[in-house]
């Protein structure tokens, strides 16, 4: 019998709403919507406004891609597709090297919830924030059999306390908070817009799993449509609550839904939306670690990463080179937190500008790759110019794929040196001159 290597066609629609759902709706949810008010204020309903109508045309341009090309490699392979493959392996880096501080990032905020919930101190913090890391990377080391079903019932969690939220802010909105409308001025309106985005990247990762839908056409776009209408409607109504409350002042800007829950609840309220906390951002690590290590895989496969990357477990065949190289990429992270050298707030910002530029080759792979749908391109440019519009707001942290660019730029050259020299070698061997 031939043997197959091609993924089981097992998620459905409901799944894939699921899946795009929890994809995007979490950990940004809990911590940027007070840190967004933080910056501009009620300015910053503005630009959740911008980004709830960018956030269609981004995620119909992921789903037309992936509907058309489904295929595990996601974005990377998109832009591979459209810009040849050196093009598609560097989008990967970007998403690979976003992933080892995003992956923290989320832990921190998961954590950061809890604590805040019970007061507990920092050291608790980064402890939890290190069990649910770890949590993420043993389950992308045993399989991700339960990956779907974990999805949904995260989805049912995160909007099941959103609405509560809601609906708890509502009596206790005063006008009075609303002004002034810009305290800060204008341009903290454009970089509160550069912060938001981590809120809404997810798209591209749900694009590595378009290989495994039943049917890809329906899932992909009219799945990514629902998932992205819900998306928009509960961040929307989480930051009106956030700013008509105050509760970035009151609560904490990275703990805001807690003091908008505790209020009518009390102590089981907090204690609830840590938990709530926990559980999305656990769920968020788990869907990312698998993600990145897949895509580390594929990279040192087609010879863009090193080749320890490519290890698969004998057990399990899951990807061990790529998991042990998240975790130390992990633990860095962490004892850079936990020695006080980077802030949260520092930190969340060097994979926004690395998770922009994945979503502007995405978007101008669609330029290309959906022609002859006017729809399609559309939207691509849409998608492309309003991104590029915002990445020049992620400031200093530029610097950080221009790092890693250096970096991928240096690997290609040491692999050509060495593929060179073992040329010269081959070509100068005693038995070819013979």
């Amino acid at each position: 019998m031939k043997e197959t290597t091609a993924l089981q066609r097992n998620i459905g629609m409901p799944q894939a709403i699921a899946l795009y759902i929890g994809a995007v709706l979490g950990s940004g949810v809990l911590i940027v919507p007070g840190l967004a008010a933080e910056m501009a204020g009620p300015a910053s309903l503005l630009a959740w406004g911008f980004m709830t109508l960018l956030i269609l045309p981004m995620a119909l341009t992921m789903g037309l891609l992936s509907a058309k090309f489904a295929n595990a490699g996601g974005v990377s392979h998109f832009v591979r597709l459209a810009y040849g493959p050196r093009a598609g392996a560097l989008v990967g880096w970007f998403f690979l090297m976003s992933v080892p501080i995003g992956g923290p990032v989320a832990a921190l905020t998961g954590a950061g919830y809890m604590t805040a919930a019970m007061g507990w101190g920092d050291q608790a913090r980064i402890a939890l924030a290190a069990g649910m890391l770890a949590i993420g990377l043993v389950t992308n080391w045993v399989g991700m059999q339960l990956a779907g079903k974990i999805q949904i019932a995260v989805v049912i969690a995160i909007v099941a306390v959103l609405v509560f939220s809601f609906a708890a802010a509502l009596p206790r909105m005063e006008s009075i908070h609303f002004t002034p409308f810009v305290p800060h001025g204008w341009l903290s309106v454009g970089q509160s817009a550069a912060i938001l985005f981590w809120c809404f990247i997810g798209w591209e990762a749900v694009s590595h799993l378009s290989e495994e839908f039943k049917d890809p056409q329906r899932a992909a776009v009219k799945g990514v449509t629902i998932a992205a209408i819900i998306v928009g409607i509960l961040y929307f109504l989480s930051a009106l609550a956030t700013v008509g409350t105050q509760s970035y002042l009151k609560g904490g800007s990275g703990a805001s839904l807690v003091w908008i829950i505790s209020q009518p609840l009390g102590a089981w309220g907090g204690f609830i939306a840590g938990l709530t906390g926990l559980f999305i951002c656990t769920a968020t690590i788990i869907a990312y670690s698998g993600a990145a290590s897949r895509v580390a895989f594929a990279l040192s496969r087609q010879d863009y990463a090193p080749k320890w990357m490519g290890k698969l477990s004998k057990r399990f065949n899951t990807p061990t080179g790529a998991i042990g190289f998240l975790l130390l990429c992990y633990t860095f992270v962490l004892f850079l937190y936990g020695s006080r050298l980077l802030s949260i707030t520092t930190l969340i910002q060097f994979p926004n500008a690395t998770f922009i530029l994945t979503y502007i080759g995405g978007c101008a792979a669609g330029i290309r790759l959906l022609k002859g749908n006017t729809l399609g391109v559309t939207i691509s440019w849409i998608s492309f110019l309003a991104t590029a519009a915002v990445f020049p707001f992620t400031g200093w942290a530029i610097g950080y794929p221009l790092l890693i660019t250096l970096i991928f730029v240096g690997f290609i050259s040491i692999r050509r040196s060495g593929i060179s020299v073992e040329s010269t070698i081959i070509a100068t061997s005693p038995g070819d001159r013979e």
